[in-house]
């Protein structure tokens, strides 16, 4: 064999050797130590099954505002609920497409000043824009969304200032709340003294309000306007309100967001169960009418490290944490809250 033959068969050995060596890699993710394995897929909430189709696809045709929105999606609601095997309604849509739930979120004044940006009016705010598309789940999917729905609970505990969005026995949400204050005091709106702790006991939500309108307890009048944590003054948001029935009784005691975060963590309201801005739109989209509602006071609860926590006792009803008998308040005009922001 001549010496230029030799040098052919080694540079073609060499050269199938470089083509074998990066073949591998690409098929191995580009990593020359171990065998990489593919990780097994872990299903997103709420996703869509695979290989279902959407029933429809729907365009939306200009920008939505939030003081526009929900006119919108009960336009849709009203528009293709004749045409879908289920029963369609907003919560459906929502669930169904999370990216609209994402976009409320992110309208919270708070989330928009990290940002580095200064939102005097949240009502004007865009969160459906021209050429976005939402979608009218499967059959498959909207049966296993509605099943969800129907398992999914509030839990709030008293002493851990937490409000907790339960899909059985599964915690998926955690939120920080303020709850009532541990004080009596006379409101003009109640029309005599109130209790203002926030009651404990089981029921379900009997209201949503999704055009709320605050009012100052003591004098009764409107609050139009704000003062946030910053010092900065904006129009109040419209942000849905949803009530629950406690023990069979409606005490008056909203679950809504408060324009003040610096109060969570704490008993700071008249008895109402507060929560940060975006919070509320993910409560409000996870508890529709008839989602139970438990609302504890636990002075002591496991980690999910199987710590042992312990809680002040904010009420002051002693070691056992049993309540004690509250009076009733009167009922108050529908719509209507005696929290301040």
């Amino acid at each position: 064999m001549s010496k230029s033959t030799a040098r052919i068969i080694l540079l073609a050995t060499a050269l199938l050797a470089g083509i074998s060596l990066l073949i591998w890699k690409i098929s191995s993710g580009g990593d020359t130590g171990a065998v990489q394995q593919t990780p097994e897929p872990v299903p997103a909430p709420d996703t869509i099954p695979s290989g279902e189709p959407p029933l429809a696809a729907i365009m939306i045709p200009r920008d939505i505002p939030v003081e526009g929105y929900f006119r919108y999606m009960d336009s849709l609601v009203t528009r293709y609920d004749s045409t879908t095997p289920y029963p369609l309604s907003e919560y459906l849509m929502v669930r169904a497409n999370a990216w609209i739930l994402d976009s409320l979120e992110n309208t919270d004044y708070y989330r928009c000043m990290e940002r580095g940006h200064f939102v005097p009016d949240q009502r004007k705010m865009t969160v459906l824009r021209a050429g976005d598309t939402l979608y009218l789940p499967g059959v498959k999917y909207a049966a296993a969304l509605l099943e969800k729905m129907n398992n999914t609970s509030l839990d709030i505990n008293i002493p851990a200032f937490e409000l907790r969005i339960k899909e059985g026995d599964s915690t998926l949400y955690s939120f920080p709340v303020r709850v009532g204050k541990n004080m009596r005091k006379f409101l003009v709106m109640a029309g005599g003294t109130v209790d203002l702790r926030t009651h404990t006991g089981e029921g379900s939500i009997v209201r949503v309000n999704r055009d709320p309108v605050f009012y100052d307890p003591v004098t009764g009048k409107q609050f139009k306007f704000t003062r946030r944590d910053d010092g900065k003054t904006t129009m109040m948001p419209l942000i849905p309100w949803i009530e629950p029935e406690i023990n069979g009784h409606r005490y008056g005691q909203m679950i809504h967001p408060t324009t003040n975060p610096s109060t969570l963590g704490r008993p700071a309201s008249n008895g109402c169960i507060g929560t940060r801005e975006g919070d509320a739109w993910r409560v409000y989209y996870y508890a529709p009418l008839g989602t139970r509602v438990v609302i504890r006071y636990d002075l002591s609860a496991i980690s999910a490290q199987g710590d042992t926590l312990r809680y002040k006792d904010v009420y002051n009803f002693g070691k056992s944490g049993k309540q004690a008998a509250l009076s009733l308040p009167p009922l108050l005009p529908s719509g209507k809250c005696w929290c301040l922001p």
